[in-house]
């Protein structure tokens, strides 16, 4: 995904000390800067550990699943004809929920 400025907001990128940066050499720090020292890997893996990353405004928790809407589905290894999987493919994604649909269904009208 690329960012893209709007032109009328003005940088705050301090572009003197960015073409000051020589490769490998340690990155000046204060701890006004931000809220880990950039140099430090442990630190800058923990704060981006604990980190929420934000989409279109929306919080998007890093590397967890948000809260469920309906109840967990159980994983489990099926194995289906040809045709039934062709013919759910075919209805584009969101084909396994569909199964389970047509299961549930099936279910409740007590086909078994």
């Amino acid at each position: 995904m690329m960012f893209v400025r709007d032109k009328a907001t003005k940088s705050e990128t301090d572009w003197e000390r960015v073409r000051a940066f020589k490769e490998g050499a340690a990155i000046p720090y204060e701890p006004e800067d931000g809220p880990y020292n950039p140099n430090d890997a442990d630190a800058a893996r923990a704060w981006l550990t604990q980190a929420d990353l934000t989409r279109n405004g929306k919080i998007v928790r890093r590397g967890k699943r948000g809260p469920q809407k309906a109840p967990t589905k159980k994983l489990v290894s099926l194995r289906f004809s040809p045709e039934v999987i062709e013919h759910f493919k075919a209805t584009g994604p969101g084909w396994q929920t569909r199964i389970d649909g047509a299961l549930l269904d099936s279910i409740k009208r007590g086909v078994s």
